[in-house]
């Protein structure tokens, strides 16, 4: 039990976890983008795993302690369910952390064991389904369960065979690898993007997520030959398979040999071992000569290498007991501060960044680093001029540690942070007593936090539009042309029209300064992202267009129709989705989906008290707080007003009202359900939808008021909870008949 922590201050800090981790994977797996370094993200998920331990009744369904992966739902690519689940790894970050697991696995075991050891790459998870030999799906990982199809994309990798080489192949097996861009191929990428002008990858593994997870629909030729050469540089190794019961061989290295003769490609650098000290060898090799091999690496991957144990041994509901991954500390390198500059988030947080002399530190080239705040400036003792030390935070995000002193030369200067908004000028300030971080007042309007915000918006996590990304954002809220942007706030969204589009023009920023982009006279680089020189074959010139008698030879681009379509699709997209999309604080994909789900209505949820909302399962009184916050100030009420107006759809269909299901009358009319663990045929997300579409309440805890338990795999304390409350569990085949036919059917 964690002493000293009563339970209503175990559920908030419970509750506080579960926003950060949720917010840093929505980033890391939905947008590519990590918010958090690898040693946060760890000392997070342990410190809930420890309250979780001590306040069992904490633990809720959807739990980062038992997902993997990412939770956001996307229409860019089609769902592929995995045959069987695809796990993610636990970590150790020492020899002595090493050696403990590996004492507790050998004894688990019951028997000696031999450590099968390879290279951790830093790329995309990936799940390949041959069957019978031939290639029918490629998915990422996803949250585990269900991943994105990208096979069309996977088939210009060219180590990737379509069709598997020799003869003996199972009906059905998932080969599962890594997708990277070699370090060699990664350079050759970033000096293609810099001399086409386009945007420089920050690192291969978002270069390799970012080129597998594109469309080839509406690209032009060129367009097209862009994307094919990136994938066709990408890369994949194997590192395992799935849904593939009995194969013909008894440790994971002869499958290792088996996939290899198929044709599939394998790592070089697996090894064997006997001992936990030779792998600690392994490993400390490996950490001293990691840039000698051709792909990027953050640590060692250990396994126990008989098959048998493997099922032994069994999984949690994230990781195998089995395996584990040991992290490599992160790099150090010097370089020169070339200026700290100040920047504002979407929350209105003013953030001084390094501006560097680009350095490779841990894989890729760097050029900034965020400083947190003045405080921390003053800390480190940084001057502008500086040669500083330079690493990466688990390997990803890099880190000022502070100057070399001895190489002063003493015209270095201090930092003074402004008193003034950079972007609007309002004077910055703590939000409340005690911040030490300086925020912009001015939410409603400030440039860089209604950019944020509308770029949010059209994040997948959100209303998924595609045509709304980064280079719109800006151009719809901070353009240089017309002095009043489009979008004062985002309650004009809506409203937009071609017409508005059509003169807009920006000047180029550099990506990882956000400084403008100058031409060979020192003069500023302008662009109009929704307009295009008229050509020959286009239809005749339409004044509704948005431009004037003098820009006839110029037609809006492709970009602003999409844009004004994708916006109108996006008016009737789930409720959830518009709750996310209204920037509530804490109130991410999980908990709008309960309050939608609850509710069935954007009235509903503002008509209700704090108590009510904090009730509903996933939402709890921070996230109550900050919806009944959200809708006391006048602008949020008028972006609701505007949107509404413009015929943005704030309820459920067919929702019958607060606390009811959203089926009224349904066969589980008023009963109360949990589904966990993995349940053959339905994801996470798909078992609770079942029980709401047939008018039950799909509870994330077990009680006394449960009716029923359905726990496949993986179910963990809640299977234990059910038993000890006599509460019946159904398998998976029962659930679906629960769900379709009612309670009476169970009997029949």
């Amino acid at each position: 039990m964690d002493q000293g922590i009563s339970l209503a201050d175990a559920a908030d800090e419970v509750e506080r976890l579960t926003i950060r981790i949720n917010e840093a994977r929505d980033a890391y797996y939905e947008r590519d983008t990590v918010i958090i370094s690898d040693a946060e993200y760890d000392e997070l998920m342990h410190r809930l795993e420890a309250l979780e331990r001590s306040y069992p009744q904490l633990q809720s369904q959807d739990s980062p302690t038992l997902t993997v992966g990412g939770r956001g739902e996307t229409t860019l690519f089609a769902p592929v369910e995995h045959a069987e689940r695809m796990l993610s790894l636990d970590n150790v970050f020492s020899p002595g952390e090493l050696a403990e697991w590996a004492v507790r696995a050998e004894a688990a075991a019951a028997r000696p064991v031999h450590w099968l050891c390879e290279l951790k790459i830093d790329g995309l998870a990936i799940n390949l389904r041959y069957r019978n030999g031939r290639l029918v799906t490629a998915a990422t990982r996803g949250d585990g369960r269900v991943g994105e199809d990208v096979t069309e994309n996977i088939r210009w990798i060219k180590s990737i065979p379509t069709r598997l080489a020799g003869t003996g192949h199972p009906p059905l097996v998932e080969v599962r690898g890594e997708v990277f861009f070699p370090v060699a191929a990664f350079g050759e990428l970033n000096a293609k993007q810099a001399a086409a002008g386009e945007r420089e990858f920050a690192n291969p593994r978002n270069a390799a997520s970012g080129s597998l997870r594109q469309k080839a629909e509406g690209k032009n030729a060129a367009q097209l030959e862009l994307m094919r050469d990136r994938l066709g540089r990408l890369r994949m190794l194997v590192h395992g398979i799935g849904a593939w019961p009995n194969p013909p061989v008894a440790s994971q290295s002869e499958i290792y040999a088996l996939l290899a003769d198929w044709g599939l490609p394998t790592s070089s650098h697996v090894r064997v071992l006997d001992s936990v000290g030779a792998v600690q060898e392994f490993i400390a090799y490996n950490g001293e000569h990691r840039h000698a091999v051709e792909h990027e690496i953050d640590g060692i991957v250990v396994k126990i290498d008989e098959l048998a144990l493997h099922d032994e041994l069994g999984a949690t509901s994230r990781a195998p007991r089995w395996a584990i991954a040991y992290k490599y500390p992160p790099e150090q390198v010097n370089t020169k501060l070339l200026d700290i500059v100040v920047s504002v988030g979407r929350t209105g947080r003013a953030t001084p960044f390094a501006v560097m002399e680009p350095v490779r530190v841990a894989g890729s080239v760097v050029r900034q680093a965020t400083l947190h705040n003045q405080e921390v400036v003053k800390a480190k003792g940084v001057l502008i001029g500086d040669t500083i030390v330079l690493r990466k935070a688990g390997d990803v995000i890099p880190e000022v540690l502070g100057p070399v002193v001895e190489l002063r030369e003493g015209d270095e200067r201090a930092f003074v942070m402004p008193t003034g908004c950079p972007e609007c000028g309002t004077t910055l300030r703590p939000m409340k007593e005690g911040d030490i971080d300086l925020r912009c007042p001015n939410a409603k309007s400030c440039p860089a936090q209604v950019r944020g915000r509308v770029e949010h918006i059209g994040s997948r996590g959100a209303l998924d539009i595609e045509a709304l990304g980064e280079v719109s954002a800006a151009a719809l809220t901070h353009p240089a042309v017309p002095s009043e942007p489009p979008l004062p706030t985002e309650a004009g969204l809506f409203d937009l029209t071609v017409a508005d589009l059509f003169p807009i023009e920006v000047v180029v920023r550099d990506v990882e300064t956000g400084l403008p982009r100058l031409d060979d006279d020192g003069i500023p680089v302008y662009r109009a992202p929704f307009r295009r020189q008229r050509k020959r074959t286009d239809p005749p010139y339409d004044p509704d267009s948005g431009a004037t008698d003098g820009d006839a030879a110029n037609v809006p681009s492709k970009a602003a129709y999409e844009l004004v379509a994708n916006l109108e699709l996006a008016k009737t997209k789930p409720l959830w989705r518009i709750l996310v999309a209204l920037n509530i604080r804490h109130v991410g994909p999980v908990a709008a989906r309960a309050l939608a789900d609850h509710f069935g209505s954007l009235d509903a949820i503002r008509s209700a008290g704090r108590a009510e909302l904090a009730e509903v399962d996933g939402v709890g009184p921070t996230i109550a707080d900050s919806v009944l916050e959200w809708f006391g100030v006048d602008w949020h009420v008028e972006i609701v007003e505007r949107w509404a107006a413009a015929g943005v759809q704030f309820a459920t269909p067919g929702h019958p009202g607060p606390g009811a299901a959203a089926a009224a009358g349904g066969v589980l009319a008023g009963i109360t359900v949990v589904a966990t663990g993995s349940l053959d045929g339905y994801s996470r997300e798909g078992a609770q939808e079942a029980i709401i579409a047939a008018g039950g309440k799909a509870a994330s805890s077990v009680s006394k008021n449960t009716d029923f338990v359905a726990a496949g795999p993986g179910a963990g304390s809640k299977l234990g909870k059910a038993e000890a409350l006599g509460i019946r569990v159904l398998d998976a085949a029962q659930f679906a008949v629960l769900v379709t036919r009612g309670p009476a059917a169970l009997d029949e």
